[in-house]
């Protein structure tokens, strides 16, 4: 009896146990999700011939689960993302397509460096652009439901892409997590924003040829609010003293009243505009500033992390014959790991500064948490959470 009830307290500690998948209830979802994508639109015929060589992908499946947390620091992405041999690839792809990119910032407002920089950071210009069959992930995500109405939609998406003709069964091909072709478009974002910008009747975002996925990234952007003629942002330099509680993505001010301020370019110059910008410290005071503008916000829509816009903005900027940046950065630090940022948000919670989640993601809720505790403890209210404020965070609780 005692043996019997041990086994039945082990069993209630046990952690749940997965609810297996396999192929054979792939088909059965498809079968099930058949009448769904019909009612969406979708013909029997397409839906029967782009749906037959479906399989269970559970490599795509168990790294969805299990995404690798973003254990670098901002200074060793930008090392990567922004390398002198990307920047001496920007250039040269820049110059083959030139023609192109430089009609379609006419017709989007996009800078032509910008899509530049982003074909080289979504598929190095064009050399990676994913081989994976779309609709065996797409399918096994929506089957394995963790966020099982997302992914229906894209397969959704998908098969409209095969029923406009954009492009035939072979070739729809992309990276395990959906995105296609020279820019990396998901499904639904191809169907709402892809263009035929070759004038040949298809969206052809995976051709060698990548006039249409470069097109189809300016689009995107401009629906999405892009300003032509504004920057992305720039590299600034501090005035002594400071305030580091203006360094605050909801403050903004006209470029000219930070300058009146004493905030510059950061090779000095002057740049009187009234155009509204924000400060950004992305690791705290002993790295590089940036002010940023709306297109910034923008960017962020393709890629919400702060690392990836910067990179972007950035290698644009390098294409363009920008120097580096000028700023330094606390490389002594390293990124805080997942366990570390939780523990982070769980401390400064429960010593009265509430970051409103604790979900390991650094944000605008968890910097102005930083900075409250910060002031409190008479600290340089930079916002910037490292393993040194982890540590005093750990010492004060």
């Amino acid at each position: 009896m005692r043996a019997v009830v041990f086994l039945f307290l082990m069993l209630l500690s046990a952690p749940a146990v997965a609810q297996v998948r396999s192929d054979a209830g792939l088909q059965a979802w498809i079968v099930e999700f058949r009448p769904k994508a019909i009612a969406a639109g979708i013909t029997a015929d397409v839906f029967d011939r782009a749906m037959a060589d479906v399989r269970y992908a559970p490599k795509v499946v168990e790294r969805d689960r299990n995404q690798a947390e973003f254990t670098k620091t901002i200074w060793d992405y930008l090392g990567t993302a922004v390398s002198d041999l990307r920047v001496m690839n920007g250039k040269a792809a820049l110059k083959r397509q030139r023609t192109a990119l430089d009609a379609i910032e006419a017709r989007y407002g996009v800078p032509a460096e910008i899509i530049t920089a982003i074909w080289g950071l979504e598929s190095a210009y064009g050399t990676f652009r994913g081989s994976d069959p779309i609709l065996s992930s797409m399918a096994s995500l929506a089957y394995d439901a963790r966020r099982g109405e997302f992914f229906e939609a894209q397969v959704i998406a998908a098969l409209r892409i095969l029923q406009s003709g954009d492009t035939a069964l072979a070739n729809l091909k992309g990276s395990w997590a959906g995105a296609m072709g020279h820019t990396q478009f998901m499904p639904g974002s191809f169907i709402d924003h892809a263009v035929d910008w070759d004038g040949d009747g298809r969206r052809d975002i995976w051709d060698d040829d990548p006039r249409d996925a470069l097109a189809s990234a300016a689009a995107y952007l401009q629906a999405n609010g892009w300003i032509a003629w504004q920057p992305w942002g720039v590299e600034v330099r501090l005035p002594e003293g400071f305030d580091y509680l203006l360094a605050n993505r909801d403050v903004r001010k006209p470029v000219s009243d930070w300058q009146k301020i004493g905030v510059r370019t950061a090779d000095g110059r002057l740049f009187p505009d009234p155009t509204p910008a924000s400060i950004l410290l992305p690791a705290g005071a002993q790295g590089a500033a940036f002010m940023i503008f709306e297109n910034f916000r923008v960017l962020e829509t393709y890629n919400t992390a702060d690392a990836y816009v910067i990179a972007v903005g950035h290698l644009a900027d390098r294409i363009a014959g920008a120097a580096p940046l000028k700023g330094g950065w606390p490389l002594a630090d390293r990124a805080l790991t997942r366990p570390e940022r939780i523990e982070l948000q769980e401390r400064l919670t429960a010593q009265g500064f509430d970051t409103q989640k604790i979900d390991a993601k650094i944000g605008p809720l968890t910097i102005n948490a930083v900075r409250r505790w910060q002031l409190s403890q008479g600290l340089l209210p930079d916002g910037y959470a490292s393993p040194g404020l982890l540590e005093l965070l750990r010492s004060a609780g």
